[in-house]
């Protein structure tokens, strides 16, 4: 099987459990609703005991016909017919109804815990895996478990009515009863030996089916410069052929699983002319009835239907099992963020600490060695380097989006390791390299770190950058329109949505990664003033790409290969002549009122 089905590759947290084990896991979440599955048994059991009623009732009444019975006994046969038919209608009901919603509300308890656990990862978790398939385990596996477990009614109706039947024959003739049951070791056999194939072959099929999910959640998202670039074919070429290896995939699975039923078929046919041969010598021999020989012979079916529907079972069952593996491998992922403990510390504005920190994303990609620096509380710091000098790594190790390998990172005094996440990164107010926003009004997104903000305190707040007069700029005020991921606004605006954002929220420290894209020099003197507010009395940490940023900042931090080898003010760097000087004449320079003032005598 590994030629047909190598080459698609597991993720890094996927891992294998037992059958028990994921029937385990599936239990637990069927305990809450305990009643309703006692409802939909009682229901099911019924529903066999009915239904295995009817070819019984049938043959006795062709016994008692067959003596010279009357009209009224045909009539009283039809009557319990025709009831038996009418309970049968309403215990379906019963039990469809019971096993749609059981079912319904176990998919989503189990979409709601993968979502959660999707959520809770940290962002190395997204660095390594595709976030398309993390969206095919919520989504398409969480499905393929669903549809797999609404079988598991009908196959335990049908195995019901079998044990029924089987009970009531031997009761009758057990030599042709024994006779049902000599084939049925042999259908086990082949589906306890079809069950490690099914297993490989769905677990490549949903493989196959997370990299279709992926693509075109890769290609959704970068449409917008495929477009720039003409590249709307390539991206179509690229998921034409994950498409085509998903095809593959899974049509070589369904073939795995459909090679099944023909031997089952042949099982089948041979087990109805056994029958029918021993039951017409039985019948000859007035050994048996002709009613009980008719209910050997329709009971035939009724045996092998549920059998054959259990093997096609097993296979759609680990293809349930394979899918709730991926689902639960999300789920029980560990961390790469630990926390040693979980105090609920109130982050105040005091000093932040690196005590000879070591980070690497990976091993071979060391970023931070030894690396200490002291920030006293209140003070804001500017980190300036070229790219790939650790700047962006210092702000996420400190609000916990990575794990750093050695050293002490201390915020108010406290290990940020002992800090309750979630209490702790509200109390960080973090802005990014490229302000994300939400679909929805700007108002929307400036409540997003305070839900229960009101109108007046978001209009208030948003007033206090430039007297509002940015909020002009935008067709509705704060209730325009932002579109998908903020593609209505400028970046300009995006940034000062991102910044009011913080402002509102007020946060003990704050955390800049500035983005490199210039604007006009009106959004940068609001951009400038949003700072400004939020900087004061507050302990802060500036990536800084503007001039007007830098010379904000308290103290000036160089950084190069994730080591400082300067520090100090704007003006005291610039007159070591050192790194930050080479890297103003690089990056600001062009910025200051000076040059521009030069550039303008030049060009008169």
């Amino acid at each position: 099987m590994a030629s047909i089905f190598g080459g698609l590759a597991t993720e890094a947290y996927d891992r294998t459990y037992s059958d028990r084990e994921l029937v385990r896991r599936i239990a637990a979440y069927m305990r809450p609703h305990a009643r309703r599955l006692l409802v939909v048994t009682l229901a099911l059991l019924t529903l066999a005991v009915l239904s295995a009623a009817f070819p019984v009732l049938v043959a006795r009444g062709v016994d008692r016909l067959a003596v010279g019975g009357e009209e009224a006994l045909l009539l009283r046969l039809v009557a319990f017919i025709l009831a038996i038919g009418v309970l049968i209608w309403g215990l379906n009901y019963v039990r469809f109804r019971g096993f749609a919603t059981l079912i319904g509300d176990i998919v989503l308890q189990m979409r709601s815990d993968a979502f959660s656990a999707a959520v809770r990862h940290d962002l190395s978790f997204y660095d390594e895996h595709r976030s398309g398939r993390v969206i095919s385990r919520v989504t398409s596996d969480t499905h393929e478990f669903g549809q797999t477990m609404r079988l598991v009614g009908d196959v335990l109706n049908q195995m019901a009515v079998v044990l029924v039947l089987m009970v009531v024959l031997f009761g009758i003739e057990w030599r042709l009863a024994s006779l049902q049951l000599v084939l049925s070791p042999l259908v086990f056999y082949l589906v306890k030996g079809w069950r490690r194939i099914a297993r490989k072959a769905t677990r490549q099929g949903t493989r196959a089916m997370a990299n279709v999910n992926a693509a075109i959640q890769e290609a959704v998202t970068g449409i917008s410069v495929a477009k720039n670039f003409r590249q709307e074919a390539a991206i179509y070429e690229e998921f034409s052929a994950v498409n085509a290896e998903s095809y593959r995939i899974n049509f070589r699975r369904g073939l795995v699983l459909s090679t099944v039923f023909p031997v089952l078929n042949a099982l089948s046919g041979i087990g109805v002319a056994l029958i029918l041969y021993a039951g017409g010598r039985a019948v000859g021999i007035d050994v048996i009835s002709v009613g009980a020989w008719y209910l050997f012979v329709s009971t035939v079916d009724r045996f092998w239907f549920p059998m054959m529907q259990l093997a096609a079972f097993w296979s759609q069952f680990q293809s349930g099992l394979a899918a709730a593996e991926r689902v639960f491998a999300l789920i029980d992922a560990e961390p790469s963020v630990l926390q040693t403990a979980e105090d609920a510390f109130t982050v105040t504005p005091g000093g932040i600490s690196f005590e000879g920190v070591d980070f690497y994303y990976s091993e071979n990609e060391p970023v931070l060695r030894d690396f200490s620096l002291q920030i006293e509380p209140g003070e804001s710091v500017a980190l300036v380097g070229h790219t790939g000098a650790g700047k962006s790594s210092l702000l996420k190790l400190l609000a916990r989006f990575y794990e750093f390998q050695g050293g002490v990172i201390c915020v108010g005094g406290h290990d940020v390791r002992c800090f309750e996440l979630r209490l702790y990164r509200r109390q960080l107010g973090i802005v990014s390299q490229s302000p994300f926003l939400f679909s929805g009004t700007v108002a929307d997104n400036i409540r997003y770190a305070c839900p229960g903000a009101s109108a007046e305190e978001i209009l208030s707040v948003a007033q206090r950058i430039g007297e509002g007069e940015w909020l002009q700029t935008l067709p509705d005020g704060l209730q325009t329109d932002v579109g998908e991921r903020g593609a209505r606004l400028s970046l300009g605006q995006r940034q000062l949505v991102a910044l009011t954002r913080v402002l509102l929220q007020a946060p003990a420290v704050f955390l800049l990664d500035e983005a490199t894209a210039s604007v006009d020099p009106f959004t940068e003197s609001q951009i400038q003033e949003a700072l400004d507010l939020i900087l004061r009395e507050r302990t802060s940490i500036l990536i800084a790409h503007r001039l007007s940023t830098v010379r904000s900042a308290d103290r000036i931090i160089v950084l190069r290969e994730g080591e400082i080898i300067e520090q100090g003010s704007h003006g005291q760097l610039m007159a070591a002549g050192g790194h930050y000087a080479e890297l103003y004449d690089t990056y600001f320079r062009h910025q200051s009122l000076q040059y521009i003032e030069q550039e303008a005598a030049l060009s008169a």
